[in-house]
């Protein structure tokens, strides 16, 4: 990361996180959140999944109530109380209009200036290849982002009484190879820490290692990387698209 990245559009005052799996937000995106509603922003959480298929040694029907659990319990660490699970199948999430239309239903009803979701690029850079979950809701929000705008695109929505919402004024990638922008964590690392550590029951079957050594240590690579291209700040760094 050599090029200079700017500092995040900050005159705004709700945004939507929208995601594949309970974890996803909480693997570095989760320090911005903290920093945002520390200084008094709204940030609510929109889930395509409940994470069943995640855990190898846990059967999909105990491991979706769990990651549930966790998920919430991350989620409230950063100040953000609103969280919803849209139920499509862990692994296999289809881009196309069924989940398109979810998620422009959701930000209809959200009413955010600010979109927020995860890498939806082939790769996490050079050929570390992305899953097929992160792309397929991270294409889907950037698109949703503009269908919830726009009356005649899934109509019945408004027929349901969910009216149009043109105020997306930018949607904002985390983990992207391709970042622009960055937000500087310095006041909000800690909190991001123990939003991860929410997951235990995730991380203590993916690694053996110490869960908070473990966490600790993927979060603060993640905001050192940032930081020669943000003024040396810790910092999460966004692909940051304009509406």
């Amino acid at each position: 990361m050599t090029e200079q990245l700017a500092p995040m559009p900050a005159d705004w005052r709700r945004a939507l996180a929208v995601v594949a799996h309970p974890d996803d937000m909480e693997y570095g995106a989760a320090a911005a959140v903290a920093t945002w509603t520390g200084g008094g922003r709204e940030v609510a959480y929109l889930l395509a999944t409940r994470g069943e298929a995640g855990i190898d040694t846990v059967p999909p029907a105990e491991a979706a109530p769990l990651r549930e659990r966790e998920q919430l319990a991350g989620a409230a660490e950063v100040g953000v109380s609103v969280v919803e699970f849209l139920d499509h199948r862990d692994g296999v999430i289809e881009y196309g209009p069924a989940l398109r239309r979810d998620i422009a239903a959701a930000i209809r009803r959200h009413r955010p200036e600010l979109v927020i979701t995860l890498n939806h690029h082939d790769t996490w850079g050079g050929t570390a290849w992305n899953t097929p979950d992160h792309r397929a809701v991270g294409r889907a929000a950037i698109d949703a982002a503009a269908d919830a705008g726009n009356r005649w695109i899934f109509p019945e929505l408004a027929d349901q009484g969910i009216e149009p919402w043109d105020g997306v004024r930018w949607v904002a990638v985390a983990a992207s190879p391709r970042p622009t922008h960055a937000v500087d964590v310095t006041e909000g690392r800690e909190r991001a820490l123990r939003s991860l550590l929410e997951h235990r029951g995730y991380i203590e079957a993916l690694t053996d290692e110490d869960p908070e050594a473990y966490a600790r240590a993927f979060l603060d690579r993640g905001t050192e990387a940032t930081a020669p291209a943000f003024g040396g700040r810790p910092a999460v760094a966004f692909e940051l698209f304009a509406r």
